[in-house]
């Protein structure tokens, strides 16, 4: 029995083992996925032992996605350049592989909800996004962004200091802007990303107006509880494209089910409803 699993501290919220559980029985799978609590004062030695843990892979959730990028024997281009890791697996020379597919769920719940993001279109004079945020989901997104070729994307923190140290990281294409003039930022902008928890049930709104915003502007937001947040209502309500956070959660988890399970699955409507039937219950 192929065996996979969450891990991470604390656990209780995670929406992994419905996704993975759903794809398991839909394709007639003989194995099981399940939730380990792992401290962060033993991940390294817990993923540097994933056999001896009856695991073939797991995800990786905070506060141990640096933890398991050190304990990783080989690391994907993502991994490398984003610094972090949420999915390990154990190749059949039981070398273990760390990658990050937080970008690569991005990018698809992009290209599946909003078709031709990415190429030049309407009033936007270029290839330009505005991320908010420079935690570890922006240094994702942003490496994202990169490989679609997106030539100005500026980072707009709450923190300077935050932001600068992924402008090193980065280099060329990317740019400061101050939280201050956030909105500013906005003229000529072709993608508008939140990464802030802000907007999310119990957090603080994100106050932004988005009168600069392109209409042609597509706007998506990593939150997903609540699905709609204000941001994505504000778009919305003007005209622009929206996408939600709920997409990028269930299009990350495909590579890993992949390698862990052997079929790439596909991220359906039906997969979707259940696992938002299972965040309202």
């Amino acid at each position: 029995m192929r065996k996979a699993a969450i891990t991470g501290y604390p656990l209780s919220h995670s929406k992994s083992p419905v996704i993975h559980g759903y794809w398991l029985k839909k394709y007639g799978l003989q194995g099981e996925y399940g939730v380990v609590e792992v401290a962060p004062e033993t991940a390294i030695d817990f993923y540097e032992n994933l056999s001896r843990n009856n695991l073939i892979g797991c995800n990786v959730t905070i506060p141990n996605k640096e933890s398991a990028f050190k304990a990783a024997a080989q690391l994907d281009d993502a991994a490398k350049a984003i610094g972090a890791v949420n999915t390990l697996w154990l190749d059949e020379n039981s070398t273990l592989n760390g990658s990050n597919t937080d970008a690569l769920g991005f990018l698809g719940n992009l290209d599946q909800n909003a078709p031709g993001w990415d190429s030049q279109s309407g009033d936007n004079c270029g290839k330009k996004a505005v991320v908010l945020g420079a935690g570890g989901a922006a240094r994702a997104i942003i490496w994202a962004l990169l490989q679609r070729g997106f030539k100005e994307i500026h980072i707009i923190n709450r923190t300077a200091k935050r932001a600068e140290e992924l402008a090193d990281h980065f280099g060329r294409n990317i740019f400061i802007t101050l939280w201050e003039n956030r909105e500013k930022e906005l003229h000529n902008c072709q993608l508008l990303v939140n990464t802030t928890s802000l907007g999310m049930k119990g957090q603080p709104n994100l106050e932004l107006s988005l009168d600069n915003l392109s209409k042609s502007a597509v706007v998506t937001d990593i939150v997903y509880a609540p699905l709609m947040t204000d941001l994505l209502k504000s778009a919305q309500d003007r005209g622009n494209t929206v996408v939600d956070g709920l997409g990028m959660l269930l299009h990350q988890a495909v590579p890993g089910f992949e390698q862990w399970f052997g079929v790439k699955p596909e991220v359906t409507a039906e997969l979707r409803q259940l696992v938002i039937e299972q965040m309202e219950s």
